[in-house]
């Protein structure tokens, strides 16, 4: 059991692989790691996390003032920019079925240090595995080391719920015949 809230559901190999959120911070940082398998192609696993543009995904009555993320795929989906808003950070890259990368945006980065994040989805013998990496930059005041500590617990009961309601809306998708 991870005691620093920096791991959930990842192996040590993906906790220390490289991501594209690694180019995004040029100062030192720590990494977060979360993981799940899905049963379901990468192709719709990643339509669910574009949705994340538009809402949380995560317990919606603290992230989403209330109100519930939709539970259905649009039937067309806007298509990524960089630049666009993804949950508290701005799109920065991305790889369609593969991965979606944002930094956080300047203003919150003063506050809470810079961040970055990564939601990458690598193929499986039963559908998609869902890596989250979020990069958090290592400020060096004890303040700041409690600070990171706490975002991290937050941030891996947040996560956690977040990427279960994506395997659960997904793996529902897969499993449900085209009308």
């Amino acid at each position: 059991m991870d005691l620093t809230g920096t791991v959930w559901g990842a192996s040590a190999a993906e906790q220390h692989t490289a991501r594209p959120c690694d180019d995004f911070m040029s100062m030192p940082y720590e990494r977060w790691t979360r993981a799940v398998d899905v049963a379901a192609p990468q192709e719709l696993v990643f339509r669910w996390l574009a949705q994340l543009r538009t809402a949380p995904y995560s317990y919606d009555w603290i992230d989403f003032r209330g109100r519930k993320s939709p539970d259905q795929l649009p039937e067309k989906a806007e298509p990524l920019e960089i630049g666009q808003p993804f949950i508290v950070f701005r799109i920065v890259a991305f790889e369609s079925d593969r991965h979606i990368t944002g930094v956080l945006p300047d203003e919150p980065a003063k506050r809470h240090g810079h961040m970055a994040v990564t939601y990458l989805l690598e193929p499986t013998p039963h559908g998609s595995r869902l890596i989250a990496a979020v990069d958090v930059e290592k400020r060096a005041k004890p303040l700041h080391r409690i600070q990171r500590r706490l975002t991290a617990w937050g941030d891996v009961i947040m996560m956690r719920k977040q990427l279960l309601t994506i395997k659960e809306l997904a793996e529902r998708d897969a499993a449900t015949p085209p009308a």
